[in-house]
């Protein structure tokens, strides 16, 4: 929990939350995956000044276990004074204890938030789901937070003036609507009315500019010019030191690894990565909805099935 300190911006976890979205996909399958339709309500994790501390907390932690499917999970939730915002003690249920920072008493609009993030430490301990060392865990844990529909109330918690600052979490603002936004394309949701917080509404639409161009990287066909371009210069190169046969026609669910990879020579940091396969050159690249690497061949206009998310991709490659 930042409380009053500098708030980090920008994208330096993206890679593991990239790497959280596939976890999720691989542990729970697509068909399980849309069963975390829709996000939670904001009628549902509303708490006025008005009502009960702990009645209100328990009727929202139980909005949330509802949201991620915990249906026989109870929260016994007390407060002190802590370092942190939160913290659960993961046992075998099916109760659950969880301590919230003594703040919240306060500042009880973002009580959900924490919940949210404790919550959900439950539900990946239940799937045996988890990353090696503490940050990559957390960070899968925000992940799946926004993912799975509760982690909106993470990112509106986040607000920031030139006096003050609070932040919730281990994904950075921008990262946290990156996700979002991912999660936004899949169930065709806005969650852009939800947002209480302005620098929580900022940094959604920044973080989904950020996730739309993983819409728009070639060799997917609705990649812009610039990228189209820079693909084509690399498949020349990819060509010339790796052989493989000429652009010409068909379709592809996808290959597997089989020869070495030819590094663009343009732009290190792009997305694709050529290889020599027995037939033909290959190009692999990320699938834009759960990240999992395809492989098609190099063979022109290809429509790709990811074998993870089943998300069918128009290519020319």
């Amino acid at each position: 929990m930042t409380n009053g300190g500098e708030v980090v911006h920008g994208y330096p976890h993206l890679d593991t939350a990239r790497a959280a979205i596939t976890a999720l996909y691989q542990r729970l399958s697509p068909e399980g995956i849309r069963s975390y339709a829709p996000s939670v309500a904001p009628a549902d994790v509303a708490f006025s000044d008005l009502d009960d501390l702990h009645l209100g907390t328990q009727r929202v932690a139980h909005a949330l276990v509802q949201q991620l499917r915990l249906p026989d999970a109870r929260m016994i939730v007390s407060f002190r004074e802590m370092d942190q915002a939160a913290s659960v003690e993961l046992a075998a249920g099916p109760e659950y204890f969880i301590e919230l920072n003594n703040r919240f008493r306060t500042h009880r609009r973002d009580i959900g938030a924490a919940l949210a993030h404790e919550i959900t430490h439950v539900l990946l301990h239940r799937l045996g789901l988890s990353f090696p060392g503490t940050r990559d865990n957390e960070i899968l844990t925000d992940t799946a937070t926004t993912y799975l529909g509760a982690g909106w109330l993470l990112l509106d918690a986040y607000r920031e003036d030139r006096d003050s600052s609070q932040k919730l979490g281990y994904l950075t603002p921008e990262e946290f609507g990156y996700v979002l936004a991912k999660r936004a394309m899949v169930f065709d949701e806005d969650p852009r009315i939800w947002f209480t917080s302005p620098q929580g509404y900022t940094s959604y639409t920044k973080g989904r500019a950020q996730a739309l161009r993983d819409e728009q990287q070639p060799p997917l066909t609705t990649a812009g010019w610039t990228g189209r371009h820079r693909y084509a210069k690399d498949r020349r190169y990819a060509l010339d030191h790796l052989g493989g046969d000429q652009p010409g026609g068909g379709h592809t669910g996808g290959g597997r690894p089989g020869g070495p990879a030819a590094d663009p020579p343009g732009d290190p940091s792009a997305p694709y990565a050529f290889e020599r396969q027995q037939d033909g050159l290959r190009v692999s690249f990320p699938c834009p909805t759960c990240l999992q690497r395809i492989r098609v061949p190099v063979r022109g206009r290809v429509r790709a099935r990811c074998g993870l998310c089943r998300t069918v991709l128009d290519c020319d490659t």
